[in-house]
């Protein structure tokens, strides 16, 4: 998979570049962006720029950009937000991540086609290339047994606020495997094997060494637990551990 995502990115980016106009991928995962995280000394001659539709996007466009245009994300990228509506809030399950995206994928959609899904109380938001963006709306109109009605609005326009949780905590070293278990359940060797399983990631990218220092402001994520953000490092305590900060999202 890694050989045939370099060189499908290789020849994009050689597309950009040759024809000077600015090309697109699909929604990459994780996996896929930390590929292009590590190929980026191949790819340095052409500027490229990540997004997802909003500022904590996990799956990612990537758009190989050859004049280096100044133009916002929203404005350059082929990205919609299909917003999702119970059609009756009245008659509503409670519907899931799962829920939207089988629907989505129930339709024939594949999921390189689609971002995140934003889910809401009276529905969802899900990112999508403008390019499906119609169709979807007018093929779903069911999400398991609820009718919902779809409409298409700017990624501009997204009013998604993730859900956060301060967790405030003090560590012997600002090391990667000593903050996970402030945010999550388990052991520190448990939640250690996450890292050398290569399920963690920190700004897109694998990282699989448990001393990793992350930086302030960066974004952790653990295939099976979600997601936090280092927010900061404080003052040492008495016994000489180190305060820290972090957000995590609910």
């Amino acid at each position: 998979m890694e050989d045939k995502c370099k060189k499908r990115l290789l020849e994009l980016a050689n597309t950009a570049f040759n024809r000077g106009y600015p090309v697109f991928t699909d929604f990459l995962d994780l996996n896929e962006q930390n590929i292009y995280h590590h190929s980026q000394k191949e790819l340095s001659f052409v500027p490229a720029r990540l997004w997802g539709g909003y500022d904590l996007a996990e799956r990612q466009m990537l758009a190989f950009i050859p004049d280096a245009l100044s133009l916002s994300d929203s404005d350059l990228f082929p990205i919609s937000c299909l917003q999702i509506r119970f059609v009756s809030a009245k008659f509503a399950e409670q519907l899931t991540h799962r829920d939207y995206l089988g629907s989505l994928m129930n339709l024939g959609i594949d999921r390189s086609k689609t971002g995140d899904i934003l889910v809401y109380d009276n529905g969802a938001d899900v990112i999508c290339e403008q390019t499906m963006a119609s169709w979807i709306s007018r093929e779903l109109t069911r999400v398991r047994h609820t009718q919902v009605s779809c409409s298409m609005t700017a990624c501009k326009d997204i009013a998604f606020q993730p859900k956060t949780q301060e967790i405030v905590g003090t560590v012997s070293s600002v090391r990667l495997d000593a903050l996970l278990p402030l945010l999550w359940k388990g052991s520190r060797s448990l939640l250690s094997s996450c890292i050398s399983g290569g399920q963690v990631y920190v700004n897109g990218k694998l990282i699989t060494e448990s001393g990793f220092h992350p930086k302030e402001g960066d974004l952790i994520s653990v295939r099976g637990h979600g997601k936090a953000r280092f927010v900061n490092i404080g003052d040492k305590t008495r016994k000489g551990r180190t305060l820290v900060v972090l957000e995590k999202y609910i």
